[in-house]
Order: C-alpha cells, then structure tokens, then sequence
C-alpha cells in the first residue's frame, strides 16, 4: 500500500518538474518520508482507499499546506516556502511540523479534489473562439463544463500578445503572453458574446474569502505568475455578467442545447477537465452534442483543449462544429498555457464524428 502512495507522489513530482514547478516536486518527494500513522492525515493517505493519481492526492494535501501558509496562519511553514528558499532538511522539518499541528484540518482538505481555473488557458482557446465567431458569424453563446471559478468565461477581457499579434484590452489587469511556435494563431474578425453560463460539480464562488482561498492554495507556491494572474482575473470577476450552477456535466450540457437561440451558436468549451469525467457522463454529452447538431437549426461548436489519446505531453485545442460535424485540431499547447503551436485548419486534423475521446 504504501509503495503504491509513494509511486504516485513521484509521479507527481516528475510532473510538477516537467511544469516548472520545483518546489511543489520537492514537497512532493518529502511527504511520503514524512508521513506516518501517529497522525490522522498520515494514516489517511497511506491507506487510502481511492485511486490517488484519480483522485490528485497529492495536490490535495499540497494544496492544504499551501492554504496555511497563504492564510498567514503558520509562520513556520511560511518561513520555507518561496520566494525564500530553505535547504531540503528545513522544509521537511517545518513541513512535519505542520502537520502535526494542524492535523485536523490538513486531514479534511483531503475530502475534496484540487480546483483549479488556469487563467492562461484562455490564451489557447482564443483563437478557437474567433475561428469559431468568422466561420459562423453569429453571436457566441458561452457554455463551460468544469468551470470551477468560471473566470474563463470572461476571456474577452483579458489582453493577448502571441508574437507581434496582440488582441484585446490593453488595460486589462490579465495579461497572457504565451510562447508561440511556429507561426501565430489568426486573431481576425469580430467577436461577441451574448451571453455566459458555466457549471462544476463544486463551483467556486469567488466573492467569498474562504473560497478564493482555496481556489489560489492549488496554485503552485513557487510559480509567482499563475498567482499573480489568478488574483487579477478574480478581480475582474467582481460585477462580471455570467451564470455560474452546480450541476452534472452531462445535464448541464443537455439542458443547454433544449434551449438554444435561432440567432445564436450555442459554443460547449472546457480545459483539462474531460478526463475526470465518467465515461457515462462523456458519452451522454456526446450523444447530446451529435444528435443536437445533426437535428439542424443553430450552429452548435464543441471548443475544448484536452490531452490526446496518445498521452502526448502536450494539450490540443480541438473543434467541432455542426452541421458539419467534423473535428478539427487547431492547436498544440502546454497544459498550463506556457505555448501555443498554430495548426489552423491542415486537412490532415480534420476527422470525421462520431467523436472519440479528445
């Protein structure tokens, strides 16, 4: 059992090395070592019941331990954490410590998954949503799965520079400026919203402190710009004109398309989300999806940028859009948003529905 725990606090730490996050690896390899049965949160994760890659474990106690150290609420731990820096031995120490002190708490933040809203993924799905807006000419009716805080949905408010192109506000708070590779995304033509609805499972209200909170514990401590955007972007939320419920994906996206406008393209997005969705759940929202766009009417676009089947280490930026039906892969991008690599519309990305997973 806890060879198993090890493995996937590991596995973990490679990644958060892949993603350029030092310090969340480091915690990563330290707790395993560090944990035992004489606490509550020790004896939960080494004997946990679930599947811990599943159930992101490990980012659940990190996130924990960062949610102390953003509350002010131990100076010990703070005192390790970046932007200081603090030898291998003095973080275990303090984090140890931590735990001990804290281990009532620490243990109930494993009662729930890590919420994330990656503000730089909307940097990958702009250019989708203006394909999207040229291709069909009608107002955009923004529907996100998973959304978390929803601030995705405000992504026309955030400025962009990919290269010498910029698109949007300049005097926007959120500024994106993701590495392009090879030759940038087409930001031609006009954009409008009409309007913008999400849902997840366990939504973020982020008008409350507790729950800004959590949502900026699960940033990484040591990467100072996903912070920094976070914060901005919360700031723009504040007054924003979006729907935000709690729902299952499968009705939330269902009842989406039983009431859609004559005028409008109902536009199904989301980021990083698909794989931890039942396989159930996907297969109703893609029937939902096929059956909507194959009975005529609005033009129905399915925007989404999610890892492939072939485990590459890269996301792709995929679309569908009915009547037609087919799916494109418009892009290759870094989960957290770091790059962009433009494909467009290569005939060799196209493929014919019925959809497989992204």
């Amino acid at each position: 059992m806890e060879s198993r725990i090890s493995a996937h606090f590991e596995k973990q730490a490679e990644a958060c090395d892949r993603m350029g996050s030092p310090f969340t690896a480091q915690l990563c390899r330290l707790l395993p070592e560090i944990l035992d049965r004489n606490t509550r949160t020790g004896a939960r994760v080494l004997d946990w019941s679930g599947a811990p890659g599943e159930d992101a474990l490990a980012l659940r106690l990190c996130g924990g331990l960062h949610a102390l150290v953003l509350a002010g609420e131990d100076a010990e731990l703070a005192g390790v954490y970046p932007p200081g820096t603090a030898s291998r031995d003095a973080v275990g120490a303090a984090v140890a410590g931590t735990i001990a002190r804290h281990d009532a708490r620490l243990c109930t933040t494993l009662d729930s998954a890590p919420q994330t809203n990656e503000i730089a993924r909307s940097a990958m799905l702009l250019p989708g949503f203006l394909t999207i807006a040229r291709e069909t000419g009608l107002p955009l009716d923004l529907r996100e799965i998973g959304s978390s805080a929803g601030l995705n949905l405000l992504f026309d408010r955030f400025h962009y520079r990919y290269g010498e192109s910029i698109w949007g506000d300049a005097a926007s708070p959120v500024k994106l400026a993701p590495e392009v590779r090879g030759a940038a995304p087409d930001l031609s033509g006009r954009l409008e919203i009409a309007s913008r609805e999400g849902s997840d499972i366990a939504p973020i209200d982020v008008a409350l402190e507790s729950e800004r909170l959590r949502l900026t514990s699960y940033v990484w401590a040591d990467q100072a710009a996903r912070l920094e955007r976070l914060v901005a972007a919360i700031s723009l939320a504040d007054g924003a004109s979006l729907s935000l419920e709690k729902a299952d994906a499968a009705d939330f996206v269902e009842a989406a398309l039983a009431m859609r406008e004559p005028d409008r393209v109902l536009v199904l997005f989301h980021s990083i989300m698909w794989q931890y969705l039942p396989f159930e759940t996907q297969s109703r929202i893609e029937g939902a999806l096929e059956k909507a766009g194959r009975a005529g009417g609005a033009p129905i676009a399915w925007l989404r940028m999610e890892p492939s089947d072939m485990k590459e280490p890269f996301a792709r930026v995929s679309l569908t859009l009915w009547p037609e039906g087919t799916r494109r892969d418009l892009a290759r991008c870094d989960f957290h948003g770091r790059w962009i690599e433009w494909i467009g519309a290569d005939p060799r990305t196209v493929h014919r529905c019925r959809e497989t997973r992204p």
